[in-house]
């Protein structure tokens, strides 16, 4: 894929840390990543996002979930096993992006089927890094799957 390609791609970042949605942003803006990112900031509305229920009925389809595991009401682990059990989203890549470095958090994300498993530097140039290389990896060299017409 061109980097330069017109094409954007849809982003759901499930995180509940406002500072993070924040960076997150900024370092999309600051790459000039043209992506459209949508927020939610529990596990429950991440769901309620994807099945397009509640108020996220018009929610467009993610081409990629970058997932938070420690989130208020429904815990990320979950949110990954109920994305990757469920027909319509489990093509969806998810991209853990968490500030846990436990063993067990990386293993159970990898046996649940996320993508890919990102410890959240604390560092903001770190940080922006990581973003940047999101957008390189995910964006430019994968080919991500076709979303199904909603």
């Amino acid at each position: 894929m061109n980097q330069n390609r017109a094409q954007m791609i849809e982003i759901l970042l499930v995180e509940d840390n406002p500072g993070d949605v924040r960076l997150t942003r900024e370092a999309m803006k600051e790459y000039k990543i043209i992506n459209h990112l949508s927020v939610v900031s529990d596990g429950e509305a991440a769901l309620d996002f994807l099945m397009k229920t509640g108020d996220y009925r018009d929610a467009p389809t993610p081409d990629l979930i970058l997932l938070d595991l420690n989130l208020p009401k429904k815990d990320g682990r979950e949110v990954l096993i109920e994305i990757k059990q469920n027909p319509k989203t489990r093509k969806i890549p998810v991209v853990v992006l968490s500030t846990s470095e436990s063993d067990a958090d990386i293993l159970a994300s990898y046996e649940n089927h996320a993508n890919c498993y990102i410890s959240k530097p604390i560092d903001f140039d770190q940080f922006i890094r990581v973003v940047r290389e999101l957008q390189n990896f995910w964006v430019s060299i994968v080919k991500l799957p076709q979303s199904a017409p909603d």
